[in-house]
């Protein structure tokens, strides 16, 4: 009897399981502003999302999350004005999860709305990172991590072009490739520059996230095509390197790998101007003396990059790196510009007057001693350059003479210098096509003239030694030729030159 009374009452139930029973009921899942769709068994079972989420069967198109599906709401989320302080945390990673949907901008006219209310979160977020007033937590790191890596870490980026440089076609005449997906980029990447820049990003926590295969992934983006990007790049890589000390080492070493390749192997790549830049802010930065590292990367990785032959489209960064080194240890000046020899063009003419430039640069920053141990090879260069056709190469050759400093080491050392190359100053005076060339010349005669006539006054002696034993030699020649011709006719059958008799 107690039995069958106590069947008849109703059976207590958890909380928890009525709501999940009243949802299944419905046919509803829990309302929010968002909601990632969880992935379907071949079976047709589903299971929770684990980051690489599949769209229900019949699905509609959907905006892909790195793989996942995501769905939005016709309610945008709270603005974080309007909610407490202890919920804006949770407000902030359910708006990072909603830039979290990349879309095509290949085609203007689809998911506009998505893509506005997309823009105008990053703007939020922008506005939140900015006016932080306490530490990012680790959550928060988290999230904006994951949003930049899924909006940034593309896998399908433009092909980058040929480069046209190497066919000798001027870079500056091509129109780059814009990423017609930028006006969602910028944002991202301007959250994420803020981020790092923040007095409250806690490093330490921080480089959790920021990890070795974070920043190469960063570093392959250098290679895009879109200069706007490139530039991004490059602040916030060097804000990384600031902020983040334990990666300087492996930030270093990567960009070297960078360098190898470029070099070594492909020729092609957009963002070695930019690499450049950051590298030169760092090596200002480097302590003395100079650890055994950083001579080796610009032993092997600096030096060769004037190797390749679009090297006009990063050499003023290239240039102002080399001098930086030169200025830390004065001693490094001699291996330098003995680099600089070693890749001296022989062909290209607009090459060669940015060599002299740098080589200008370098020379303001080499003292005596150091000067000594290279001038011999470095003269008989430019004296080649003096003599050359082309008017701005021996131009730029003459100009070294207007810098003060040059011009006092080549006084101290005139006497090795001069019988260099006073032999390209005398064909110049005498028979260079150009009048500025020839202007040059005479000025460089004079500052000799006067520095020591007596010296000058031999060397003009020796020049025309050499000059008349060299027109004797080419007159014995020619007359040795026309002899062995003469031998050779008068040995030759009737009418057949050559000595060839017929068959």
């Amino acid at each position: 009897m107690i039995k069958q009374i106590l069947g008849r009452l109703p059976k207590k139930t958890g909380k928890a399981g009525d709501g999940r029973d009243a949802a299944t009921a419905n046919g509803n899942e829990p309302s929010n502003s968002y909601s990632v769709a969880r992935s379907v068994e071949p079976g047709g079972n589903k299971r929770a999302g684990n980051g690489e989420h599949l769209p229900p069967a019949g699905s509609a198109s959907t905006p892909v999350m790195n793989g996942a599906v995501v769905y939005h709401s016709n309610e945008p989320l709270p603005a974080f004005k309007d909610v407490p302080v202890s919920e804006k945390q949770n407000l902030f990673v359910r708006k990072a999860t909603l830039c979290c949907a990349v879309y095509d901008f290949a085609d203007p006219t689809k998911n506009l709305k998505e893509k506005e209310m997309k823009r105008q979160t990053l703007m939020e977020l922008v506005d939140y990172v900015t006016s932080a007033n306490g530490k990012f937590s680790e959550v928060i790191m988290l999230e904006i991590s994951k949003m930049v890596a899924i909006n940034l870490f593309r896998s399908s980026n433009p092909t980058p072009r040929e480069n046209k440089a190497i066919e000798g076609v001027d870079m500056e005449e091509e129109e780059p490739l814009m990423d017609p997906a930028w006006s969602h980029l910028q944002i991202v990447y301007e959250v994420f520059l803020r981020f790092v820049a923040s007095q409250e990003t806690d490093a330490k926590l921080a480089k959790r996230y920021i990890d070795h295969s974070f920043i190469l992934k960063l570093l392959d983006l250098f290679d895009s095509e879109d200069p706007r990007e490139r530039d991004y790049l490059k602040t916030i890589l060097h804000r990384i390197y600031g902020k983040f000390m334990v990666h300087r080492p492996f930030i270093r070493k990567a960009i070297n790998n960078i360098f190898y390749r470029f070099i070594f192997e492909t020729e092609k790549h957009n963002g070695i101007a930019e690499l450049l830049e950051i590298l030169g802010s760092i090596i200002n930065g480097f302590a003395l003396p100079l650890k055994e590292e950083h001579k080796l990367f610009l032993l092997r990785a600096l030096i060769p990059l004037h190797k390749p032959k679009c090297v006009a489209m990063y050499h003023q960064q290239l240039s102002y790196c080399i001098t930086q080194f030169v200025e830390k240890d004065c001693k490094l000046a001699d291996t330098v510009i003995r680099g600089l020899l070693k890749y001296w063009p022989i062909t290209n003419s607009s090459k060669e007057v940015m060599f002299l430039g740098e080589l200008e640069e370098v020379l303001e920053a080499t003292q005596l001693a150091e000067f000594q141990r290279c001038m011999v090879p470095l003269f008989r260069q430019i004296a080649s350059s003096m003599n050359s056709s082309h008017f701005q190469v021996a131009e730029r050759a003459l100009f070294l003479w207007n810098n003060d400093h040059i011009e006092n080491l080549i006084k101290q050392n005139y006497k090795v210098i001069l019988p260099i190359i006073f032999p390209a100053l005398e064909r110049n005076a005498r028979g260079h096509w150009n009048q500025a060339v020839r202007s040059l010349t005479l000025n460089v005669r004079k500052i000799f003239t006067d520095h020591d006539s007596a010296f000058f006054g031999e060397c003009m002696q020796k020049f025309d030694d050499d000059e008349l034993k060299q027109e004797e030699s080419s007159s014995k020649r020619e007359a040795l030729w026309k002899r062995l011709e003469e031998m050779g006719g008068e040995s030759s059958p009737s009418g057949i030159p050559n000595g060839k008799s017929s068959q």
